[in-house]
């Protein structure tokens, strides 16, 4: 499912065929057929993430939901308006019990699920069911409804924390910060940053650990970034 979320995320900037409309198709048929979400809800959040990484209300990757606080300004600016939803002072202890383990199992289901059916998404919700009714079909004969069930949350689980490991280490180290109107340039370089380059991380991170040639040539190859 994590290699899958890679194979999705190379479709859906269209770095693989030619013709803008073979990456669509097959994008939808990705995202929704081998992992039942929808292209329209990554499209609209990731490409706000590309317009504008990094920023507060205009990121949605950095929209923690009071749950963590991040950069150097947002826990100056909770801490004047008094604002402690959670003690933030340990979120470097509650963030591994509660951020990889929820992000897809939980938020991002429910996130996707609401967004195709308040939408009318109703394309990328057959190609979601799809995958749901192959998934079952295959396993439940083996492991039966519950054990089935139980096999999808364990992956859902582990795919999350591979998927938070290597979204954060790109851009959460980096400035995180309201608007600064800067050039589309330097504000892609101010919230990305790549990973050392090897053969292992390539493979793990889907070549993300280029992070700054992603951002900055979001259509190219991934196997063109370390040239």
């Amino acid at each position: 499912q994590a290699q899958a979320g890679w194979l999705q995320h190379d479709f859906g900037h269209l770095s693989v065929f030619k013709k803008s409309s073979w990456n669509h198709i097959v994008h939808k048929f990705v995202i929704g057929h081998l992992k039942g979400a929808s292209a329209n809800w990554w499209n609209h959040r990731h490409f706000q993430h590309h317009a504008k990484p990094n920023i507060f209300k205009k990121d949605p990757d950095v929209n923690m939901l009071h749950i963590f606080v991040l950069g150097d300004t947002q826990p100056v600016e909770y801490g004047k308006k008094k604002l402690k939803y959670l003690p933030y002072n340990h979120q470097h202890e509650y963030f591994f019990l509660i951020f990889p383990p929820l992000l897809i199992p939980v938020y991002f289901q429910i996130q996707i699920i609401s967004t195709m059916i308040r939408r009318r998404f109703w394309a990328d919700l057959a190609w979601a069911i799809s995958y749901y009714m192959r998934y079952f079909i295959t396993y439940i004969p083996f492991y039966g409804v519950m054990g089935s069930l139980s096999l999808l949350t364990f992956v859902r689980f582990l795919e999350s924390h591979w998927f938070v490991w290597v979204t954060q280490m790109n851009h959460i180290p980096m400035e995180i910060d309201c608007e600064k109107h800067r050039d589309w340039l330097s504000s892609q370089l101010a919230a990305t940053c790549n990973i050392e380059q090897s053969f292992f991380n390539d493979w793990f991170t889907g070549h993300l650990n280029f992070q700054i040639e992603h951002h900055l040539f979001p259509t190219m190859p991934r196997h063109n970034f370390w040239k």
